[in-house]
């Protein structure tokens, strides 16, 4: 096989698993119940998170970071992989939100071997913090709405803290500002639309 045939295969592998996830998330979600005991992925709803959960987790130069470091600010949590096809597309769309609006801070919490996450972001820096995700991130991420574990997942918090969106699958630019423009300042809004 050759190398373009192999990415080509991998490359497919990634859409297919994504669009089962994403088609199974929002199966769950329209009340399909499985009447099946799965550790992990249907859990009682007692346990989901509505709120920015306090966690530390450590940065590429293993600086522990606390989530009330963003107290105030819209905050996105971007669960993702350097392995990702779809995880990697989405990155510019968070780099420019990050750029481009002052109460909004994007972290990416990386579900991957520390080397990688640092190799890919010294080729291909990015202007918001990336942080290293544990089995307990993943657990949270489970808690926020990511039910089948699927990546990239993005959950989107309020000045307050409440989790407002969540999203297993790629984010794009639409979408984001979608979701994002009644949690901004007004003036900020209003940038957005005069650029």
């Amino acid at each position: 096989m050759t190398a373009r045939r192999v990415v080509l295969v991998a490359v497919l592998a990634a859409i297919i698993s994504i669009g089962f996830t994403i088609f199974g998330q929002r199966w769950l979600e329209d009340g399909h119940n499985l009447n099946i005991k799965l550790p992990s992925l249907l859990q009682s709803s007692d346990d989901r998170l509505f709120r920015l959960p306090d966690f530390r987790l450590p940065d590429l130069e293993g600086h522990e970071i606390a989530s009330s470091a963003w107290a105030g600010k819209v905050l996105i949590l971007n669960f993702w992989a350097t392995w990702c096809p779809p995880c990697l597309r989405e990155m510019p769309v968070f780099a420019d939100a990050q750029k481009k609006y002052g109460n909004l801070q994007i972290v990416g919490i990386a579900i991957d071997a520390k080397d990688e996450v640092a190799r890919f972001v010294n080729e291909h820096p990015v202007n918001y913090p990336i942080l290293i995700g544990d089995i307990k991130a993943i657990e949270m991420s489970r808690r926020l709405g990511n039910r089948l574990q699927g990546l990239p997942f993005t959950v989107i918090f309020d000045n307050r803290g409440k989790r407002v969106h969540a999203q297993i699958g790629e984010v794009t630019q639409t979408s984001l500002e979608k979701q994002i423009a009644p949690l901004l300042p007004k003036t900020e809004g209003a940038q957005t639309a005069r650029n």
